[in-house]
Order: structure tokens, then C-alpha cells, then sequence
């Protein structure tokens, strides 16, 4: 208990700016193992079919294994404080060298067990409104928001519907859009319709360079134009859904590399390489008032 109080205390103390870091913490050198750079040699370059198909994998790395190389630490927060606790999103607090920040993130889950718990990363409405109470908390307490997006599309249910999905999406749209705070979405597998773009109205935008981000399925819109589902494969080369395209088409800010594909072997590099960014990101904003701050994303958006 007096852990836990102390923690709170230090967390919640006036600070100014975003990148109050440990002094005692050095700048970390950046480079990736031998092994990473043969499997570099060897990398093929995937379609837009590929890259989907292995961005639906169970195996791919969630939010929060990377969270273990970003954050010196971190503390669950659950809850909406209305209805239920949604473990397809999972909130709290960590700590970037020193500095607080909100970490919310999308999770599908590694095994059948925990994808069942976690309903396949697609998220009711309460996981958005706890989502949302974390942000609205960051920004009263002055902490930079840190979201990571990995869902196949909110969950479509009848008790989705009856609890008022389409108010909770509209409702994070809203609020994230005037945010006094940095707020930076990272993409890191599939980002799928409403349930992706609820957590990413950001100053900043990331991708991973085998994630993928979509308007719907590419089933869904063969089903729609094509009348025919079997044609997703082609549906996924038309919509351009990758890091690489959105980047194109100035949608995204960065491609996160992954170095061979995002395993078990990459994550501590993609993670030091996404702590080593987020830092510059926090310097950036750090001089900007609570005005600039939200009007710098207001104007991302317009300018789409």
C-alpha cells in the first residue's frame, strides 16, 4: 500500500512540459543484433494481402510487449465506472524514463483463452469509454497519451448495439480531437474501421511496416462492390491498407520498422527503436501550450 501511494504521489506531481526524463538515464545507443540484420537480408517483400494476413496472426506482439521496453514501468487502470471493465482495451500509467504517461491499448490476445477473454481485440463500448476516461484523466494531470491500435473492427453484437456503440466511437472522435495533451496512435497490427480510428485521432500517427489500416475487411468490400468475398486477396490491393501506402498518401506520419517481421526476436528492437521516437515526439510538443497542442491535431485532420 505505501508503494502504491508513493507511486501516485511522484506520478501526479506538478510538472512543466513533456520531457521531464531521469537525468541519471542516458541516451540509450540504438542498434539491432546480427541475427535481425541477416533475417533483413532475406526479407521479402509482402502484398498487402500477406502483410494482412500475418498482421491477423495470434502470434504478432500486442501493445504491452512492447510497453516492457518503452516504459520503466506501468499500472493497470480498469474500469469505465458505468458498466463493465472490457479487456479488449487495457489502460494505465507507466513511466518513459521518468516521465508519466497514459499507455491504452487494443489487445487480441496470445492464446484461444485469453482471444476469448479479450473478444478477438474487438471492443464493446465500455472498452471505449474506459479508454476515454483514461485520456480525459491524462489530460487533467498534464500526461501525454500513447495508444496502440490493434482490432479487426469494434465488436457488432446486440449487446454492443444496446449499450450505444455508435455514441461511444462518435463520443472518443470528439473528445480526442480537442485533447490539451500530445496524443500519439501507434498502429502495430490490424487497424480495422471505427474500432481503430476511436484510438487514433492523434497528433501523430505510426505504423508498423507490416501493419495494415482500412476503412472496413477487405472481405466486406469485396462483398460490397464485387458481391463476392473471394476477392479480398484483390479487394486488399485496391484499398491500400499499408504502412506504406498511408504514408504515400500522408495519412501516417512514420513506418516503424520490424525488422524481419515482428517476432519474439524483434520486439525489444522494435521496442527501443518506439522509445527512442516517442522521446523526440514528447520534445516536440513539449514548448507548445494546451492550445497549440490541440489545434496542431484539429489542423492534422482538416488537412487530410
Amino acid at each position: 500500500m505505501k508503494d502504491t501511494m508513493y507511486d501516485l504521489i511522484v506520478t501526479h506531481k506538478q510538472r512543466q512540459g513533456y520531457v521531464n526524463f531521469d537525468s541519471a538515464v542516458e541516451d540509450e545507443k540504438f542498434d539491432i543484433s546480427e541475427i535481425l540484420k541477416e533475417r533483413l537480408k532475406d526479407d521479402e517483400p509482402k502484398t498487402p494481402w500477406e502483410k494482412l494476413r500475418g498482421a491477423r496472426q495470434m502470434s504478432r506482439p500486442s501493445g504491452f510487449d512492447y510497453v516492457k521496453y518503452i516504459c520503466d514501468d506501468f499500472r493497470e487502470i480498469h474500469g469505465d465506472r458505468t458498466m463493465n471493465d472490457d479487456r479488449a482495451i487495457v489502460g494505465g500509467i507507466g513511466h518513459i524514463d521518468g516521465q508519466p504517461v497514459t499507455v491504452i491499448s487494443q489487445v487480441k490476445g496470445a492464446s484461444m483463452a485469453e482471444c476469448m477473454e479479450r473478444n478477438f481485440g474487438m471492443p464493446l463500448p465500455d472498452g471505449y469509454r474506459k479508454a476515454l476516461r483514461l485520456m480525459k484523466q491524462a489530460e487533467k494531470f498534464g500526461r501525454p497519451i500513447i495508444t496502440f491500435v490493434n482490432t479487426p473492427g469494434a465488436f457488432c453484437g446486440l449487446e454492443a448495439e444496446e449499450r450505444g456503440m455508435g455514441e461511444a466511437i462518435a463520443r472518443n472522435l470528439y473528445e480526442m480531437s480537442s485533447l490539451k495533451v500530445p496524443v500519439l496512435c501507434i498502429l502495430i497490427g490490424e487497424g480495422g474501421s471505427g474500432g481503430a480510428l476511436a484510438l487514433a485521432v492523434g497528433n501523430e500517427v505510426w505504423m508498423l511496416e507490416n501493419a495494415t489500416y482500412s476503412i472496413l475487411s477487405p472481405e466486406g468490400y469485396a462483398s460490397i462492390l464485387w458481391k463476392d468475398s473471394n476477392r479480398a486477396e484483390e479487394a486488399a490491393e485496391v484499398m491500400q491498407i499499408t504502412a506504406q501506402d498511408l504514408k504515400r498518401l500522408n495519412v501516417i506520419e512514420q513506418v516503424v520498422p520490424e525488422y524481419g517481421g515482428a517476432d519474439e526476436q524483434s520486439v525489444p528492437y522494435i521496442g527501443k527503436y518506439l522509445k527512442m521516437n516517442i522521446k523526440e515526439f514528447l520534445k516536440k510538443y513539449s514548448d507548445k501550450t494546451p492550445e497549440e497542442i490541440a489545434q496542431d491535431r484539429y489542423d492534422r485532420f482538416r488537412n487530410l
